[in-house]
């Protein structure tokens, strides 16, 4: 008896971890897209490859589809304007030669922005 629950076990877990959804990677000119998802099938990020870097734009998205961060990349480097969303705040992070330059932050009760330079 107890092996057969022992087997039943194993074969539950071994259905659970054999459910996660693969990356699908799409070739778009010199480019490749990239998707990688939640084990819902809702998608977590989505963005774009050159030459096995990270480039353009790469979206994140929490499990329901909200969009959660929207940031930027050169040949693998963190460039221009990132946001990311949160229920506190929305933050602009300012990238420069891969390096934080200046954070904005803004929070639904004020209507300035706090700047962190």
């Amino acid at each position: 008896m107890k092996n057969i629950l022992a087997i039943c076990m194993l074969s539950m877990a071994t259905i659970g971890f054999a459910q996660k959804i693969e990356p699908t990677f799409k070739a778009e000119n010199d480019l490749v897209k990239a998707t990688y998802y939640y084990n819902n099938g809702s998608i977590k990020t989505q963005g774009y490859f050159k030459n096995k870097k990270l480039t353009g734009e790469w979206v994140r998205f929490d499990k329901t589809g909200n969009k959660t961060q929207l940031a930027y990349y050169a040949e693998g480097k963190k460039v221009g304007k990132w946001f990311v969303w949160s229920d506190e705040a929305l933050k602009e992070i300012n990238y420069n030669n891969n390096a934080i330059a200046s954070v904005n932050v803004w929070k639904p009760d004020t209507k300035l922005a706090i700047s962190n330079e």
